[in-house]
């Protein structure tokens, strides 16, 4: 058995080990609260344009976007991975990095090429170990999503496919469902489908001015970016729902330590007073 200043030594330890991650929770649930109101006030914004682009995908005008035609070979695949830029988040990034490098091991299993993008510190870690082809990255996200810093990463994958690089893209993020439960999901960014983008409540064409192709290119770019944003936001708030949760079990586990140590410091304590009390009475017995 240790020896009680050894323990002692642990309990303090573990104390402030428990000092730490009792901090990171509150941390990150504040950080949670901030982030879920961000992405529940982008909801309106995206709701919004996803309307406008799926009346675009069901008109006829005279100019069809190059972002909602199928094309009939798919040789390359392009794929945007977020993820997180710090880890102590539980198995969040491992879940998402999972799915997205099975999915690729399944494309190239078919024969067809696939490229990176990588939203994110771990994901482009990992996306560089395991060798794969990163076309583009951006880390150093902070706890809020900035238009600003994915406009670059994900502009390289659109040019892409309208230069013919690549003939599908898709996104894979965690998306949150409530404070205990994130899902990774994969979803096709392009090329867009009315089915995608969601119903509209009846199909209408638009007057364009000047012309029909300026505006139905930026509408497209933009609602693409929209949608990697929002992917982002729902990533950023399923991170620090993982950390808090992560971090309250860690808090937890070290309570839980303390008690025991305490408990083994108590008997180490006990056993020590009873060898002391029986050495006083053998000696005064031997006098």
């Amino acid at each position: 058995m240790a020896g009680s200043k050894e323990i002692r030594t642990k309990i303090k330890s573990v104390e402030n080990t428990r000092k730490i991650t009792k901090a990171m929770e509150m941390v990150a649930a504040s950080k949670m609260r901030k982030a879920q109101d961000r992405m529940r006030a982008a909801r309106p914004y995206a709701e919004k344009i996803r309307n406008v682009a799926a009346h675009l995908s069901k008109a006829n005008p005279e100019y069809k976007h190059p972002f909602v035609i199928t094309r009939e070979k798919v040789a390359n695949v392009g794929i945007i991975v977020v993820s997180s830029d710090k880890g102590l988040c539980g198995g969040l990034n491992t879940n998402v990095l999972r799915l997205s490098l099975n999915q690729m091991k399944a494309w190239e299993a078919e024969g067809k090429g696939v490229s990176v993008c990588a939203l994110g510190n771990k994901g482009f870690g990992f996306m560089g170990r395991v060798g794969a082809k990163v076309k583009s990255h951006v880390i150093g996200l902070g706890d809020r999503p900035h238009m600003d810093k994915l406009i670059g990463p994900v502009k390289v994958m659109l040019d892409a496919y309208i230069a013919g690089e690549i003939d599908q893209l898709h996104v894979v993020y965690t998306r949150f469902i409530n404070t205990m439960k994130q899902e990774p999901v994969i979803e096709q960014l392009l090329p867009l489908s009315g089915e995608e983008m969601g119903s509209a409540q009846g199909h209408w064409d638009y007057i364009y001015e000047p012309e029909a192709k300026g505006v139905i290119d930026q509408l497209m770019i933009r609602y693409v970016e929209s949608l990697v944003l929002h992917a982002v936001a729902e990533n950023m708030s399923s991170e620090q729902s993982a950390r808090m949760v992560a971090m309250k079990s860690a808090s937890d586990n070290a309570k839980n330590v303390i008690g025991e140590l305490k408990l083994v410091y108590n008997k180490a304590r006990q056993a020590a007073i009873t060898k002391e009390i029986s050495e006083i009475v053998g000696g005064a017995a031997a006098v």
